[in-house]
């Protein structure tokens, strides 16, 4: 019976341990999740999404080695603007999310759903807050 119980709360603690989205957006392909008490913007899978300082609002900066490390949400070409989220043409013909007309990221390190090893990177790269 001891085991039993250890059991359930170890299953009570990852759940409340994986982050929980709160709203979707894009038909659910962008999420806000709470990580850490903040309401992060994560994808569809839980990934976290990042903002560049170096970006302009509606321009990508981020290119070659910069978008290796730091892949972008990319729209598809029937992808449309709703709410706070537009489509940032990118110089290489690609098409990527913003949100708020600030493009939007992923951190290659980050592993797994609610990593948020990017924040704060190079004193450049944040969390996407809602």
């Amino acid at each position: 019976m001891h085991f039993r119980s250890l059991l359930a709360g170890a299953a009570a603690l990852a759940l409340l341990s994986t982050p929980i989205p709160a709203a979707e957006y894009l038909g659910g392909a962008v999420m806000s999740t709470d990580i850490g008490g903040q309401m992060v913007l994560t994808d569809a899978n839980g990934m976290t999404l990042y903002i560049f300082d170096k970006d302009e609002p509606g321009v990508s900066n981020c290119y070659e080695t910069c978008a290796e490390k730091w892949p972008p949400l990319f729209a598809d070409d029937a992808a449309m603007a709703e709410g706070d989220f537009s489509i940032v043409e990118r110089t290489d013909g690609t098409r990527m999310w913003a949100y708020k007309d600030m493009p939007l990221y992923y951190w290659v390190e980050d592993i797994n759903p609610g990593d948020t090893t990017g924040d704060g990177v190079g004193g450049v790269w944040h969390l996407a807050v809602e």
